[in-house]
């Protein structure tokens, strides 16, 4: 299969959407605009056994992202309700044609001073 063209910009789009960003802070902070980034799901790679995506963080104008606790936010993500790690990788799966997976959410690291990234590795089972 090539994952590359399942998993468009438009499918990433429509399983993580922007708007889950905005519901995210809300939750956290109690208003949306209090979010230094927003969260963008991107398909890095895939094979049959290994399907590697990431969660980009992106510098929203006017603030420092470099300033804002990312790095704890792999743990933050795996147990947040509106982030919905698990409840996204199974949505993934399904769409891979994937039965049984397992999967890991790495470590951020900078990209940049305006981008940060959480890989979300995917396995199969």
């Amino acid at each position: 299969m090539q994952f590359d063209t399942v998993f468009t910009k438009e499918k990433l789009d429509e399983l993580f959407p922007a708007s889950r960003t905005d519901e995210f802070f809300d939750a956290l902070y109690g208003e949306a605009e209090s979010g230094a980034y927003d969260i963008e799901l991107a398909f890095v790679n895939g094979t049959d056994d290994v399907l590697e995506f990431a969660f980009y963080l992106n510098q929203r104008n006017g603030v420092c992202l470099a300033c804002n606790l990312t790095y704890g936010l792999p743990q933050v993500f795996m147990r947040h309700p509106i982030i919905n790690v698990k409840g996204l990788v199974e949505e993934i799966a399904a769409v891979a044609g994937k039965n049984e997976v397992t999967f890991e959410i790495g470590k951020t690291h900078e990209e940049s001073a305006q981008r940060h990234i959480i890989p979300l590795v995917i396995k199969a089972a």
